[in-house]
C-alpha cells in the first residue's frame, strides 16, 4: 500500500443501509448481541432474554423450545440517521447452511466469539466460511464480564482459528478480577461499562497507561504489515495520527486482511455503543460491496435473495437485498431462466413481524412476498434477467430418516409439506426410494432433523413415524445350475401349459442381469420366449435370502410348449418357478453397499476418528491435511452403509462437534458369517420388492 495511502480518507461515514450478518459458534451470544444492539439503538423498549423467551431473534417455537437459533433472524433498526439490517445466523454446525444464503449479500460479518478452548474448532469452521466468500469481519468478544482469562491470552486462544491477524481494538479495565471497562486504543480513550446504558467516558488511570500504550503499539504493529509509511514511523518512533490510524484499520477491514477484535457483554449491554460506532464509521457500504461481488453500480436492478420463509397466514416470503435499483409492490422481477414473478407484498422485517411498506431502494434489506418461482440463492433483475452472482450448493446430508405420516390420508399434506420444509432449509433433502417405497428425509444431525420433525408437527399438525432408512442389501450367487420350471393347470376348458429349462449362472459384480435363450426346433415358440424373460426378472426380485438378486445370467436351453394351452402367462409362472428352485442351489450370498468415505476433522481429533472407522468395519485408506484448512486432516475410508448411518453421531462427539464427512457409493461386497445372519433374519423379508 505503501506511500499513496491517504489515512483517513476512507473512514468518513458511508450512505445507505447497511446488511451486517451476526454469526459465531452455538451459544456464543449471538441473539443476545443482537436484542442489545437493537434495546441500545431505540428499536425495542427492553432488552429480552434467551431465558424469558422474549427477544426478537428465535421466536420460532422449535428455537424457543431447545433455547438455540434454528433458522436465520432478521431485524432491522436505525442508528444516528442510518439503517441496519442484522441477519442473525445459527451458530451450530448443523444449521450452519441457513447463512449461506445470506453471506451472498451481506456488508460485513460481527462474529461473536468467547475465550473457550472447546468453540474453537466450531470458530475456525465459520471463519473459513466468511473467509471463502470474501466477507469483511469484526470479532466481538462476548462474556467479557464472566472470563478470566488475560483478554491477550484469549486472543492467542481464538487466533489460530482466522487465517488473518486478529487486531484487538480494545482492552479491558479490571478491578478485583472483573472487567469494569475497557479502553479504546485506536481512540485512546478509557470507558467504564453501564448496566444498559451507554458506557461513561473517563480520564485514562494512571496504572492502566503502560498496558494501553503496550497493546497500541501491538495493533500499530499489526497495521503496518499493510502499510509501509506508518511502518516507518514506528521505526522512528513517532506517534502516527489518529487519522492515519483509523484509514488503516477502515481499509484493511474492508480488504479483509485483519479481524478487528471489540470486547463487550451482550447480556449486560456492555460496549455495544461502541461497536455501533465502529461499524457506522468503518464497515463496508451498498458501493464498496457492489465492487467486491463484481456488480456495476449503474446496472438494472439486481435484486440477490438471501433467504427463503413459507408462513401459514401470509405465504411464502423472500428475504432480499437491494443491490442496484429499487423495488416495489407488484413490480415484476424476472429470474435467470427469463421467467417473471410478481412481487406482492413488500414488507419491513423484525423478527416474526413483517410491516408493510411501499418501496425499497439501494441498499435496503426487506421480504418480497409470494414469490412462488424464487429460491434461495436466487439474483433477479428489475427489466431483464440478471446474472446470477452466486451459486449455492447445498451441503452434503449425513444423516438420514425414514419418514410416514401416521395417517395414510395425509401422505399428500405430508409431500407438500417437506417440500416447503426444505425449500427453507437448504441443509435439508427429501427423497423417495422406488426399491423401498420410503420418503427419506436428509439433513446434517440429529437436532437438525428433529426440528424439522417438530416443524411438520407444529406448522403443518402432521405427526410422522420415523425410522433408519433401510440398507439397499442385495444378493448374488457363487454357484451356477440348470432347472426345468414347469407349469401345469387344468381347471375345465383351456388349461395352463408352460415348461422351461432354464441355465442360471452367476455374472461380474456389477453386470446385472443379462438374459438369452438358445431355444432350436421351435421347442418354446418365439412369441413365449419374452415371457420367460420376464417371469425370471419378477423372480430375481425376491431371491432365497430373501433380496433383490444382482449380476446373475439366465439363458432358456429347452422347453415344450402345449398347442391349446400354452400362453404368455404359462411361460411366466414356468419360469418364476425355475427360477425359485434354482436360485437356492446356486450358493447365494449376502451383498452390502460399500462407500468410499471422506472425514473432514481438527488434526488433534484424527486418532478417534480413525478408530470410530475401524470400529465400524471400515477400512481406511490414508489421511492427509485437509486442503485449505490449517490443522485439518481429511481421513479416506471405505465404509458399509450400514455402519454409515449414526457415523455423524460419534464424529461430532469426538470433535467438540464439527466434523462432517461426504461420500459416494463404491461397490457392492459380499458378506457372511453371524452378521450376514442376522441381517437376512431382520430385513430380508421386508426388503424384498
Amino acid at each position: 500500500m505503501g506511500e499513496d495511502r491517504k489515512g483517513g480518507q476512507t473512514g468518513g461515514r458511508r450512505e445507505g443501509p447497511r446488511c451486517i450478518a451476526i454469526i459465531g459458534p452455538f451459544a456464543s451470544g449471538k441473539t443476545t448481541l443482537l436484542e442489545a444492539i437493537l434495546a441500545r439503538t431505540g428499536a425495542i423498549h427492553r432488552q429480552g432474554t434467551i431465558s424469558d423467551g422474549n427477544t426478537v431473534g428465535d421466536g420460532a417455537p422449535e428455537a424457543r423450545d431447545h433455547s438455540m437459533s434454528v433458522e436465520v433472524n432478521v431485524a432491522e433498526t436505525d442508528y444516528l440517521g442510518d439503517t441496519y439490517t442484522f441477519l442473525d445466523c445459527p451458530g451450530s454446525v448443523e444449521f450452519l447452511s441457513e447463512a449461506d444464503g445470506v453471506l451472498a449479500g451481506v456488508d460485513m460479518a460481527i462474529v461473536v466469539a468467547e475465550a473457550d478452548e472447546k468453540k474453537v474448532p466450531a470458530l475456525q469452521v465459520l471463519l473459513k466460511k466468511l473467509e471463502d466468500h470474501g466477507i469483511p469481519r469484526v470479532l466481538f468478544l462476548n462474556k467479557i464480564d464472566k472470563t478470566t482469562m488475560r483478554v491477550r491470552d484469549a486472543l492467542e486462544l481464538l487466533q489460530p482459528a482466522s487465517s488473518v491477524p486478529m487486531v484487538l481494538r480494545q482492552i479491558p479495565i479490571w478491578k478485583d478480577g472483573i472487567a469494569i471497562g475497557f479502553i479504546d486504543l485506536a481512540l485512546e480513550r478509557a470507558f467504564v461499562y453501564r448496566e444498559h446504558a451507554e458506557s461513561l467516558v473517563i480520564d485514562m488511570p494512571d496504572d492502566e497507561q503502560v498496558r494501553e500504550v503496550e497493546a497500541r503499539f501491538e495493533m500499530l504493529e499489526k497495521l503496518a504489515d499493510h502499510d509501509d509509511v506508518l511502518m516507518e514511523a514506528l521505526l522512528e518512533d513517532i506517534a502516527p495520527g489518529k487519522e492515519r490510524v483509523f484509514g488503516d484499520l477502515v481499509d484493511e477491514l474492508r480488504q479483509g486482511i485483519i479481524c478487528p477484535v471489540f470486547i463487550g457483554s451482550a447480556e449486560h449491554g456492555n460496549g455495544i455503543q461502541r461497536l455501533m460506532k465502529a461499524i457506522r464509521h468503518e464497515a463496508p457500504d451498498i458501493e464498496i460491496t457492489r465492487q467486491r461481488i463484481g456488480l456495476d453500480a449503474n446496472a438494472d436492478t439486481t435484486i440477490q435473495v438471501l433467504k427463503t420463509l413459507n408462513t401459514l397466514h401470509a405465504g411464502k416470503l423472500s428475504v432480499a437485498r437491494v443491490l442496484t435499483g429499487s423495488v416495489g409492490d407488484s413490480d415484476i422481477l424476472h429470474r435467470h431462466d427469463g421467467s417473471e414473478s410478481k412481487v406482492s407484498g413488500l414488507f419491513k422485517l423484525m423478527g416474526q413481524q413483517a410491516t408493510k411498506r411501499d418501496r425499497a431502494g439501494v441498499g435496503e434489506t426487506v421480504g418480497l412476498g409470494k414469490l412462488d418461482k424464487v429460491q434461495t440463492g436466487e439474483t433477479l433483475g428489475g427489466s431483464a434477467p440478471a446474472e446470477q452472482l452466486y451459486t449455492l450448493d447445498p451441503p452434503p446430508p449425513v444423516l438420514a430418516l425414514a419418514v410416514a405420516p401416521k395417517e395414510r390420508r395425509d401422505e399428500v399434506k405430508l409431500s407438500s409439506a417437506l417440500a416447503k420444509i426444505a425449500e427453507e432449509d437448504r441443509g435439508l433433502v427429501v427423497s423417495h426410494t422406488q426399491d423401498t417405497a420410503e420418503t427419506i428425509v436428509e439433513g446434517q444431525g440429529e437436532m437438525h432433523l428433529r426440528v424439522a420433525l417438530e416443524r411438520l408437527a407444529g406448522k403443518y399438525g402432521l405427526e410422522v413415524e420415523k425410522q433408519p432408512a433401510i440398507v439397499p442389501y442385495r444378493e448374488t450367487i457363487r454357484g451356477s445350475t440348470t432347472v426345468r420350471g414347469r407349469h401345469k393347470k387344468q381347471s375345465g376348458g383351456h388349461g395352463q401349459f408352460g415348461d422351461a429349462v432354464l441355465e442360471i449362472r452367476p455374472l461380474e459384480r456389477g453386470a446385472g442381469f443379462a438374459f438369452d435363450d438358445r431355444i432350436t426346433g421351435g421347442v418354446v415358440p418365439k412369441q413365449y420366449i419374452p415371457a420367460v424373460g420376464e417371469g425370471v426378472k419378477e423372480a430375481l426380485h425376491h431371491g432365497p435370502l430373501g433380496f433383490p438378486v444382482v449380476d446373475v445370467g439366465v439363458t432358456l436351453t429347452d422347453g415344450s410348449y402345449h398347442s391349446v394351452d400354452s400362453s404368455d402367462q404359462a411361460f411366466r409362472m414356468a419360469a418364476i418357478l425355475g427360477m425359485r428352485e434354482g436360485l437356492p442351489q446356486c450358493n447365494p450370498v449376502l451383498l452390502e453397499p460399500i462407500y468410499q468415505v471422506s472425514i473432514f476433522c481438527p488434526n488433534d481429533a484424527t486418532a478417534k476418528v480413525n478408530a470410530i472407522v475401524s470400529s465400524r468395519r471400515g477400512q481406511i485408506l490414508g489421511f492427509d491435511a485437509r486442503d485449505g484448512w490449517t490443522g485439518w486432516d481429511e481421513v479416506k475410508a471405505m465404509m458399509p452403509e450400514a455402519e454409515i448411518g449414526e457415523l455423524i453421531v460419534e464424529l461430532r462427539s469426538a470433535t467438540a462437534g464439527v466434523a462432517s464427512y461426504t461420500k459416494r457409493f463404491d461397490h457392492m461386497a459380499e458378506l457372511s458369517g453371524k452378521t450376514a445372519e442376522e441381517i437376512c433374519s431382520r430385513f430380508g423379508r421386508s426388503q424384498a420388492a
